[in-house]
């Protein structure tokens, strides 16, 4: 038996068609009234409805349960405390049930900001999550996903990014555009986590990055061209020029076009190494220069 949080996601529902696919056993933690459970409709799965953040939702779940992959948690919000109430208290809770079923294995989903210099309150809820599952006292495995894309509109960072090339004529850009990223497929994600469950390495932290590094401002001019849109210039705007005025936007608005998170996502490298990953897991990611026009066209939002 498996359990997975996060289940109803984008990602999270296809690794679920994929466990059961492949002959497991699947619990999936959704939250009561969530459409997206919409996603896993028809699977041969348990549910259990509750909300990771509430203790008492989560009594007796791990029963019976060998392996947690941990998805759930909340990447972008403008209610800062919701990164310390889910992503935080959520995978303390989690890991309070999982203490009580003698040689469960705990598999945590975190994000390649831990590794950004300049933290972001994501960031820093994900570097104390991986702290607790390291120090829980039960075997883990923890994954560090990079930028994640897919066919269809899901993966939250993505899309706004895409949404975001598409709405100027001319685009403005935060900064040299140097930061090197990996972006990484969903199914190379899915791929990664299937062979943790299979192989079940011991402590263990691997990232589940794409198969080449590339600069944003390349991989924007990439997007802009799968989208016939190659011909908008790109504008460099200074860094210091976009810190000020996301400070200036956050006196005024409650949710600011602009603001820290953002800028530290676009100026900071996540150019992380899956070697290890490859070498342990088998893992095989795609080059995102070759197959990310495998991706369009698709729905983007004006």
């Amino acid at each position: 038996m498996i359990l997975v949080t996060g289940g109803c996601g984008v990602l999270g529902s296809r690794l679920v068609k994929r466990l059961l696919a492949e002959g497991n056993s699947v619990r999936v933690l959704a939250l009561a009234g969530d459409p997206a459970v919409a996603r896993i409709d028809g699977c041969d799965i348990q549910i259990r409805y509750g909300d990771v953040a509430q203790a008492q939702d989560l009594a007796g779940i791990c029963d019976g349960v060998t392996v947690v992959l941990h998805l759930a948690a909340v990447i972008i919000t403008s209610d800062e405390t919701q990164y310390e109430t889910v992503n935080v208290q959520g995978t303390a809770n989690l890991i309070a049930e999982a203490r009580k079923n003698k040689g469960i294995r705990f598999i945590y989903v975190s994000s390649a900001s831990v590794v950004y210099p300049k933290s972001t309150a994501y960031s820093r809820s994900k570097r104390q999550a991986e702290h607790l599952v390291i120090n829980s006292g039960v075997a883990y495995t923890i994954i560090r996903p990079t930028l994640v894309y897919d066919k269809g509109r899901g993966g939250q960072e993505f899309d706004i990014f895409l949404d975001y090339l598409n709405k100027w004529p001319v685009v403005p850009f935060i900064g040299a555009g140097s930061a090197l990223k990996r972006p990484v497929y969903t199914e190379d994600v899915i791929n990664g986590l299937v062979a943790c469950v299979k192989l079940l390495p011991g402590n263990k932290i691997y990232n589940l990055s794409g198969g080449e590094a590339i600069c944003i401002k390349d991989f924007a001019r990439l997007c802009l061209r799968l989208m016939g849109k190659e011909r908008r210039p790109i504008v460099s705007i200074p860094v210091w020029l976009c810190l000020s005025t996301a400070w200036f936007l956050e006196k005024f608005f409650k949710n600011p076009p602009l603001r820290w998170p953002v800028i530290a996502g676009i100026i900071q490298d996540a150019n992380l190494d899956p070697a290890e990953a490859e070498k342990d897991l088998g893992y095989s990611p795609k080059k995102v220069s070759e197959f990310l026009v495998e991706c369009f066209p698709r729905e983007i939002i004006n």
